[in-house]
């Protein structure tokens, strides 16, 4: 994935400058660099780069918290450069999808990889987050639809294909969406209803 724009986040100018050599060596573009968490996260919502790269102890804000707040936007996905020796910070980065973690020192063959690794996994998961908002506004439309269609077989006495083909026809002649117009005769006949049922009282 060469190309990528990445945002670099770490307190040490001279690290940074250093990891940026490799990178750009690498194939991949620095787009942004910070120096301590509240900075990095300014510049990451500013930028909205492919991938962040940043030291797990920053100044200001823990770098795994802002790493936190990243995901929590889905802005882009993160690398934390983090010591063996914090084990707690690797346990809690692995329960975050988006976050991943390289051990100090880093170079190019630890480095490459994970960025690969880590930019693959998130668009793989944001196309199957997106799959499953798109599945979940199909059950939505599909239980509006089955509603409407059961008014028009109460009230207009309409079998259950004239119904679905009634609603079809209204969506097509007035070029709105099909959930539109069941919201619409949804509306409609639930009012007759109410009205009725007040008539009776």
């Amino acid at each position: 994935m060469y190309g990528l724009r990445i945002v670099l986040a770490d307190s040490d100018p001279l690290f940074r400058k250093h990891l940026k050599e490799k990178l750009l060596n690498g194939g991949y573009m620095v787009v942004g660099e910070a120096s301590d968490g509240r900075n990095a996260l300014q510049v990451i919502f500013n930028i909205q780069p492919d991938l962040v790269i940043m030291n797990s102890e920053l100044p200001g804000r823990d770098g795994l918290e802002v790493a936190k707040i990243i995901e929590e936007h889905r802005v882009a996905p993160v690398i934390l450069m983090t010591e063996i020796n914090r084990q707690d910070q690797l346990k809690e980065a692995m329960e975050h999808w988006m976050i991943s973690y390289i051990l100090k020192p880093v170079d190019e063959v630890n480095l490459f990889p994970a960025i690969e690794v880590c930019v693959a996994t998130f668009k793989k998961i944001c196309q199957l987050e997106e799959q499953n908002k798109k599945l979940k506004q199909n059950l939505e439309t599909r239980k509006i639809l089955e509603r409407a269609k059961g008014l028009l077989i109460e009230f207009k006495g309409m079998t259950e294909q004239q119904a679905f083909k009634y609603i079809q026809k209204l969506s097509m002649d007035k070029c709105l969406p099909i959930q539109n117009i069941a919201k619409q005769i949804i509306m409609g006949l639930e009012g007759k209803r109410m009205k009725k049922g007040s008539d009776l009282v």
